[in-house]
């Protein structure tokens, strides 16, 4: 009796210690109760579907991978003092400048231009070596700061290639959906290269390549600029998605010299490959509408446009450890799901203790970024949190909840000034 007496004493302190260590602040129409190390927060974007659902796998990958054009997971908590009162999760990951939102607005020469895609580039590899494709690559979910650095963020849709949720249609943004995915086909970790190829068109166009309203007329944005393609494609069809796509107009499509004229691309740069003729042949090889035709991360790093900045450390960074079914939701409850997180939650409080780095002190006058070991070696003491809620006051970057395939909500908040010089 006196030591279950002892045990729930501390608890009861235990709880009493947790209440102090957080505060209550409004922000719009939602309450939000954080850590009291994080101060003077203020608001630097929101998603298009407000507070969004925080799945299990994301956190899981955000703690595993550990690479530079990653962003960092740095610190996870709840308010919340038990599991049966748990409803509410914080994340806290790197502070960046902007996302490529407002970038595309910017005139960029050819060393930032294809520094930016080597980055993406090497980010995505790294994703990949692990059998980690990411599904929802597009500008609200790449964010960089003013030195040009870049990092992807936004696991919620990151599958294993092992799951067979690749066989969903749902799953990327409209504009930036691979053919396959629009026509549901089995597809493979190249389906991230089109998404990638798209964004940069988009960088250098500077509107949307392909605009559709709707999957179908996704499909037809995408023959109409790229044409109709050969019957040996058509063929990897279903029947009921052959039938259609034969029954549309067929278009011959205009070639990546009308599509990326010269005029839409920066001065030639000194550099003998940076030109915009290396930058349209990427694309070229980029933007292929059958999967098995279409270039690899790998082979776009060797690209000349790309292989300028090749670096092994970052191009061959050991990949996270992740196993298939750690990622695998599908027969997973909403209850389940909860005592995942939850799980996870408690796992990084033990990382930490008093609110500090184990082994690090805190920086005088900063936040205390909590980070288990295999934090990115890149993170700072500034951070965000899936509130979208920043202890900085330089400018805010882009919301990593964000979802809307056009939502640029934090460009009447952030201001990005140049890019600094590449490396």
């Amino acid at each position: 009796m006196d030591a279950q007496r002892a045990a729930l004493e501390d608890c009861a302190m235990n709880k009493n210690k947790r209440e102090r260590e957080f505060y209550s602040l409004d922000v719009g129409d939602s309450t939000f109760t954080v850590l009291k190390r994080y101060q003077n927060l203020r608001p630097i974007g929101s998603g298009a579907q407000g507070i969004v659902k925080v799945q299990h796998g994301s956190i899981l990958l955000m703690k595993c991978v550990n690479h530079k054009n990653i962003i960092g997971l740095l610190s996870v908590f709840t308010p919340q003092k038990s599991f049966e009162e748990f409803q509410d999760v914080y994340l806290v990951m790197e502070l960046m400048d902007a996302n490529l939102c407002q970038v595309i607005q910017m005139e960029l020469d050819h060393e930032r231009l294809s520094y930016l895609l080597y980055q993406m580039l090497c980010g995505i590899k790294h994703l990949h070596a692990a059998g980690i494709i990411h599904r929802d690559l597009k500008p609200s979910n790449i964010v960089v700061k003013s030195d040009c650095t870049l990092k992807i963020l936004d696991f919620g849709l990151a599958r294993t290639a092992a799951t067979g949720l690749l066989m969903t249609p749902y799953v990327v943004t409209r504009y930036y959906r691979a053919p396959e995915v629009i026509l549901g086909m089995p597809y493979r970790a190249n389906v991230d290269v089109w998404s990638v190829g798209c964004i940069v068109a988009e960088m250098i166009r500077g509107s949307v390549l392909f605009p559709g309203t709707d999957h179908i007329d996704q499909w037809n944005k995408v023959i109409e600029q790229l044409g109709t393609p050969s019957q040996d494609f058509l063929m990897k069809l279903n029947q009921s998605v052959r039938t259609y796509v034969e029954n549309r107009p067929r278009y011959a499509g205009y070639s990546f010299e009308k599509l990326f004229p010269d005029v839409l691309f920066p001065a030639d740069s000194d550099h003998s490959k940076l030109k915009a003729s290396q930058a349209r042949d990427l694309l070229s090889k980029m933007l292929v509408i059958d999967a098995s035709k279409r270039i690899s991360v790998d082979e776009a790093l060797q690209h000349p446009y790309i292989n300028v900045w090749f670096d092994p450390a970052e191009v061959e960074a050991p990949p996270p450890k992740i196993l298939d079914k750690l990622l695998d939701e599908r027969e997973h409850t909403v209850e389940e799901w909860k005592v995942l997180i939850y799980k996870e939650v408690s796992e990084w409080e033990e990382w930490t203790k008093n609110g500090v780095i184990r082994g690090q002190p805190s920086p005088l006058g900063a936040a205390v970024i909590d980070s288990p070991p295999q934090a990115s070696s890149s993170a700072s003491s500034s951070a965000n949190d899936v509130s979208s809620m920043s202890t900085e006051t330089t400018d805010p970057s882009s919301d990593p909840t964000v979802t809307s395939e056009t939502d640029s909500s934090l460009d009447s908040h952030t201001s990005l000034g140049a890019l600094a010089c590449c490396r």
